[in-house]
């Protein structure tokens, strides 16, 4: 079987993954790595791979790229990558711009290609359980805390922390969202450095999403209750739980709850969705049939940093 050839544009903290998986999955050829620092090369030397700093000087040798660069590039990237014939998995959020990415998705279409986006919780094998047993929810509360990381300089935690959240919620509950109250702010950044929205939708579900990136500790949880159960995920471990009532007879009052600990298969986000990109570029099930799911997260998260904006203290002469 023929290898899928791919390159990695971006060798940051996270670029720097997906050249190291790339070179280890069976069916892809990693034949670049670009960069604009020039010191990359020698993970390329490591890698045994060749390293540009102009990415546009490889995108004639290869089927597919990675574009992890920062979000303010994504747009700029992607747009050259897919109109020379290239598949590319963009890492979140796709762009920060709606109309950006809908001409991202329209060349996609237009060209027959795969365009994904790097929403990396999709592809827990925890969520990945918890999914199979979510059903009429009610009520998700999910947290996404961690301490400051001066490596992110372009955006707030609503597009890179929260938007992943966005992703998955919108996901689980399937509906319309009817509302959006959201407050953020910032401490140390431009940007919002911690944020909070509670979302309603219209089949009546409510989630409450808090994202910081002010807190000494990681923390990635998120909690589903519904019609019949309160499920619990810990993203980072993995973990999960679930909580039932138990059954007694209709004459008594109260009861007890069961937790039973749920059964999950670990393995490495990154590897299951750099293998499934890869593989999907090669059966072409993905072809012009791009990530639209990621535009639908980017359209709720600009909402939110709207309602941010509209909730802000005014000063006392604006009142």
């Amino acid at each position: 079987m023929k290898k899928l050839k791919v390159a990695v544009i971006g060798i940051g903290h996270l670029g720097k993954e997906h050249a190291r998986i790339y070179h280890e999955l069976e069916d892809v050829e990693l034949v670049a790595i670009c960069d604009l620092d020039p010191s990359k090369q020698e993970r390329a030397d490591a890698l045994g791979t060749k390293f540009a700093t102009d990415y546009r000087e490889i995108l004639n040798s290869v089927d597919a790229a990675s574009v992890v660069t920062p979000t303010y590039s994504h747009y700029t990237i992607g747009k050259e990558v897919l109109n020379a014939g290239v598949h590319a998995l963009i890492e979140k959020p796709i762009t920060n711009r709606l109309d950006h990415a809908d001409e991202l998705l329209d060349i996609a279409r237009q060209k027959n290609l795969t365009l994904q986006v790097g929403h990396l919780e999709r592809y827990n094998a925890g969520y990945r359980r918890i999914e199979q047993l979510s059903h009429d929810i009610r009520f998700i509360e999910v947290h996404r805390l961690g301490p400051f990381n001066p490596r992110v300089k372009d955006c707030g935690v609503v597009l890179d922390l929260m938007i992943h959240d966005l992703d998955i919620v919108l996901h689980l509950v399937r509906s319309e969202i009817e509302s959006i109250d959201a407050i953020g702010i910032n401490v140390l950044t431009p940007f919002e450095d911690i944020a909070n929205v509670r979302m309603k939708f219209k089949n009546k579900a409510i989630a409450d999403l808090t994202a910081s990136r002010l807190t000494p500790e990681a923390q990635r949880k998120i909690r589903i209750f519904q019609e019949d159960a309160y499920i619990s995920l810990d993203y980072v471990a993995q973990s999960a739980q679930i909580f039932k009532k138990k059954d007694f007879p209709a004459s008594l009052i109260g009861g007890a709850i069961s937790r039973e600990q749920i059964d999950i298969e670990k393995e490495e986000p990154l590897r299951a969705e750099l293998k499934d990109f890869a593989q999907s570029v090669a059966r072409g099930t993905s072809h012009g049939k791009p990530d639209v799911a990621a535009r639908k997260a980017l359209s709720v998260a600009l909402d939110i940093l709207k309602s941010i904006k509209d909730n802000q203290p005014k000063p006392l002469h604006a009142r």
